[in-house]
C-alpha cells in the first residue's frame, strides 16, 4: 500500500509570531499543504466514481453525516472552531459529490 506524506514548509508557531508577515508564512504553508491533502482526497473519489456500480449512489445522506460527525468531534479535538469545520466541510463533500459524479459519467461514457 502506497500512502502519501504530506510536508508542511518551515513556518513560525502562531503564539510566536510577531509581524503580519510570519502570520502570512505560517497560513501559505499551511494552505499549500492543505492542497496536497484536497488533492489526495479527490482522487478517492476517482476511485469511488470507479468502484460504485450505480450512479444513484454516489449520492450517500448517511456516510455525509457519518463524515461530518467524525469531523466535528475531531474539530473539538484539534481546537478548531465547529462553526468554521462543519461548514467547510459540507461544501467540501458537496463539491467532491458533483466531481465524482462528473467522474463516474467519464469513466462510463460510451463512444
Amino acid at each position: 500500500m502506497t500512502t502519501t506524506t504530506v510536508t508542511i514548509d518551515e513556518r513560525p508557531a502562531p503564539a510566536d509570531c510577531t509581524t503580519m508577515a510570519e502570520v502570512r508564512q505560517g497560513v501559505d504553508a499551511l494552505d499549500r499543504a492543505l492542497v496536497l491533502l484536497l488533492a489526495e482526497r479527490q482522487r478517492y473519489m476517482d476511485a469511488a466514481a470507479r468502484i460504485k456500480p450505480d450512479r444513484n449512489i454516489v449520492r450517500d445522506e448517511a456516510r455525509i453525516e457519518d463524515v461530518v460527525s467524525k469531523v466535528k468531534a475531531a474539530a473539538r479535538e484539534a481546537g478548531l472552531s465547529e462553526e468554521i469545520a462543519e461548514p467547510v466541510w459540507r461544501l467540501l463533500i458537496e463539491r467532491c459529490i458533483a466531481h465524482e459524479l462528473a467522474a463516474w459519467d467519464r469513466l462510463r461514457q460510451t463512444a
